[in-house]
């Protein structure tokens, strides 16, 4: 009888044994299939340009060149119309993050600063110079140059970046719907983000 028991509880505790380690190794499956799913999501990302803007300037270009001491001054001018097309966008592939499987985190730990790209269009009208004061190539590199400056600033007081950091937002948020789907937890360096309100005003996410 004695024999019965305990080949009885020999088979239960191997059984037992059998059962916690296929459950074990199918955990551990889970967890790579999601480890694996979260990074295949942040490689389709991809390159994301979040938002394209057009600016107009008109500019007036004047040069002034003295000739004899001050006796003479040679002059040129230039009226210069440019149309720029502008696009912001963040390079997502460039996102560096961690993926941590034991306790099921993603953690991204920098996301890279949008980029600014502006094409300007250069047309020159009434373009007078003086014999002695001729219009070189340092002249069309200062207008760029000047040109560059003034609509950068006009950038900066528009809206286009703010609507870029909203486009970022809306793709950063695919992370945390996916990792809540999942069972992750999703951080920002290592404060978790639990909703896309907090996303949204997470200090020190977006600029």
């Amino acid at each position: 009888m004695r024999k019965i028991v305990f080949g009885v509880i020999i088979t239960l505790v191997v059984l037992f044994t059998f059962k916690y380690c296929e459950d074990k190794k199918e955990a551990e499956i889970v967890i790579e299939e999601h480890s694996a799913l979260i990074q295949e999501q942040i490689k389709n990302v991809g390159k994301l340009v979040v938002t394209e803007g057009h600016f107009s300037e008109v500019f007036s270009y004047k040069n002034s060149k003295a000739i004899f001491g001050d006796l003479m001054s040679a002059e040129k001018k230039a009226l210069v119309v440019v149309n720029a097309d502008v696009t912001v966008a963040y390079d997502l592939s460039e996102i560096e993050y961690k993926i941590d499987e034991t306790t099921k985190t993603l953690q991204i730990t920098s996301i890279p600063k949008e980029e600014i790209k502006i094409n300007p269009d250069f047309e020159y009208y009434d373009v007078q110079a003086d014999f002695l004061n001729q219009f070189e190539a340092k002249d069309y590199n200062n207008i760029k140059d000047t040109v560059k400056k003034s609509l950068m600033k006009r950038i900066e007081a528009s809206d286009l970046k703010s609507n870029a950091q909203n486009r970022l937002i809306t793709e950063l948020s695919k992370f945390l719907i996916l990792t809540k789907s999942l069972g992750w937890t999703l951080q920002y360096n290592e404060s978790p983000i639990e909703d896309v309100i907090q996303l949204q005003n997470f200090e020190g996410l977006v600029d």
